[in-house]
């Protein structure tokens, strides 16, 4: 799953050690899905009335902010829209699956990106309901995001969701495998043509990731990644302001054109 260091994101490429020897063979499609619960099983009523105080403010914050008027702006222009409408077809609705968010008690970050997230839904009502999950989640927390409306999984599904509707998935600052992860579930276009994807930028990703194959072994696990941008568009999200910096650096919208006879073959790198 993702990781993170309270603010900010790093590309997590292949290591010898513990995870690898987790498994005989290393590539991700060995990784299952697997039951999941928050490991306390403890509420406080007034650690959840805190948290949620918090979350409210970041909302608050960011609907006032010029960063978020800038998102809106994005998503409204003809093009983007454009985009938003091809992956809805004929559906009403497209749901929201938010994967990797973090500690959202702990950190400020995590905070902002959900914020984020609810404020679209609030926005654009062809948004669905919104599903959540990262395996550091509390039962505070957990018990926070069903109350905002949201829904925690309770399998880890590692990424690996094949689309059977037009979903987003909110990915910030995620690492490169669970990117990975979701689009080998998906590759086939009539899965990946019902994808929008939020996170960080491919490119930026392949940059990093081509950068530390010359320093370390490297064992082609994001080919998926590397190879999807030959079919997709990415728009980058504008910092407008300092503070949304941490929270949202090298973001991008990604959205996939997959025509049924195009040859998705991988690149190996």
């Amino acid at each position: 799953m993702p990781v993170k260091s309270g603010e900010d994101w790093k590309v997590v490429v292949p290591r010898r050690g513990k995870q690898r020897r987790k498994r005989n063979n290393p590539k991700i499609e060995t990784i299952g899905k697997a039951p999941w619960a928050p490991t306390d099983i403890e509420t406080d009523p007034v650690k959840e009335s805190k948290l949620m105080q918090k979350i409210l403010l970041c909302i608050n914050t960011l609907e006032n902010s010029k960063f978020y008027s800038t998102i809106l702006n994005q998503i409204q222009t003809p093009q983007i829209l454009s985009y938003f409408t091809s992956v809805l077809a004929s559906e009403p609705k497209m749901q929201m699956v938010i994967y990797g968010i973090g500690s959202i008690d702990s950190y400020e970050t995590p905070r902002l990106q959900l914020a984020l997230a609810v404020l679209i839904k609030r926005k654009f009502d062809w948004i669905g309901d919104i599903e959540v999950f990262d395996p550091v989640l509390s039962k505070t927390e957990s018990n926070v995001l069903e109350a905002l409306g949201c829904s925690v999984m309770s399998v880890n599904e590692q990424g690996r969701r094949q689309v059977v509707k037009p979903t987003m998935f909110f990915m910030p600052h995620c690492e490169a495998m669970l990117y990975d992860n979701l689009l080998q579930a998906n590759w086939k276009a009539e899965f990946l043509n019902h994808i929008v994807l939020f996170g960080n930028s491919f490119e930026k990703y392949a940059e990093s990731i081509l950068e530390f194959k010359n320093l370390t072994s490297f064992d082609n696990s994001v080919n998926h990644l590397l190879t999807i941008q030959r079919f997709s568009v990415e728009a980058k999200i504008e910092i407008v302001s300092d503070e949304y910096f941490r929270p949202f650096h090298d973001s991008s919208w990604h959205f996939f054109n997959v025509d049924q006879d195009m040859d998705l073959e991988l690149k190996v790198h």
